[in-house]
């Protein structure tokens, strides 16, 4: 088989030719998802009056808004088979330039009265904050040809330790009143939280994009096999640029969306973020080898968590019991992507 035709049965058999349901068993999203079924119905039926509850999912839905937004990033780098450990202290940058921003532009530095103006710049900011730190990832990664692990190991300690550097190591908690009202803490649509819409759309978009246009199909065909992707007239190197700035780019939005909700930086509620994004994207079924994977998947692997830790905090079962149950589930969903592509291999 030619490099060309490699690359295009890698490309029309991954996501052309099957149907949705062949694609999704194929990466143990369905078996993923009856999990998670599962230990909503388990926790429903222990505690019906408390986790069955329209408040239990409105609360899950927006405590995971912002690692939804971090793990669609991170779906299109595991598939193209790299990693990025920054994207959490990335997130801590990007709200960190964001609120010193908004607090020099506002009167006597205190941001609490500033209007939608001054978000606008403090969300462009943000944005741009994180493209640039996606920036640096990708161009050491595709240019510099530097391991991604070390690349965004490196960055990883980088951005965190400027974003100390800015406020001298402490948090901003001066944050527009209005931001936190109406995105952090605002309803519309019959009650739908506003930071969970963002949430949704920007996931919808990942969706699209992943699955349905040439951006999606060269990220599956980088990470299935880069040099056949190459021979076939793919520009890798450009693509997986593109990938990384994606990454900083959602990022920088998940810094703010952090901000707007939290009212504060809270530098140290994220410093565990990119591993909680890298254990979703994983647990949803993208292979830790490159070239599998769907937003589908990432969405599934993100509530997991979350589901655990709100049964386990309504049901009194210590935290730590929720850390091995999804040490757990994130090694059992590595083995059968093991075992998957072992049988793939050998057929």
């Amino acid at each position: 088989m030619t490099a060309t035709e490699e690359i295009q049965s890698t490309v029309d058999g991954g996501v052309g030719k099957r149907s949705l349901g062949q694609r999704l068993i194929g990466a143990n999203t369905f078996w993923i998802a009856l999990v998670l079924v599962a230990l909503i119905v388990v926790f429903s039926v222990l505690k019906p009056g408390q986790f069955a509850t329209v408040f239990t999912f409105q609360t899950l839905l927006i405590e995971t808004s912002v690692l939804l937004v971090l793990s669609v990033g991170m779906t299109f780098v595991i598939i193209t088979s790299g990693i990025d450990l920054s994207v959490g202290s990335v997130l801590i940058f990007a709200g960190m330039v964001c609120g010193k921003t908004m607090e020099a532009l506002s009167p006597g530095g205190n941001a609490s009265a500033a209007g939608w103006g001054v978000i606008v710049v403090g969300l462009v900011v943000a944005v741009l904050s994180g493209t640039i730190w996606g920036l640096i990832n990708g161009f050491l990664i595709a240019v510099a040809k530097i391991p991604p692990l070390i690349v965004t190991l490196g960055t990883m300690g980088a951005a965190l330790g400027a974003a100390y550097l800015l406020n001298n190591g402490s948090d901003v908690r001066s944050v527009p009143t209005v931001l936190n009202k109406t995105l952090g803490y605002g309803t519309s649509f019959g009650g739908i939280p506003n930071l969970v819409l963002v949430a949704v759309v920007i996931t919808l978009i990942g969706a699209w994009l992943l699955h349905t246009t040439k951006f999606g199909r060269y990220t599956y065909a980088v990470g299935s096999n880069a040099e056949a992707a190459r021979r076939s007239g793919i520009g890798v190197t450009a693509h997986l640029l593109k990938v990384y700035l994606l990454t900083g780019f959602l990022a920088g939005i998940a810094g703010f969306m952090s901000l707007a909700y939290y009212a504060s930086t809270t530098i140290t509620a994220h410093t565990t973020d990119n591993l909680n994004a890298i254990a979703a994207t994983v647990m949803g079924g993208t292979s830790l080898f490159g070239g599998i994977g769907s937003v589908l998947g990432t969405v599934i692997g993100v509530f997991i968590p979350a589901v655990l830790k709100k049964g386990f905090n309504i049901t009194q079962v210590p935290d730590f019991w929720q850390m091995i149950a999804v040490g757990a589930v994130l090694i059992a969903a590595v083995w059968f992507d093991q075992r998957r592509r072992r049988q793939r291999n050998s057929r």
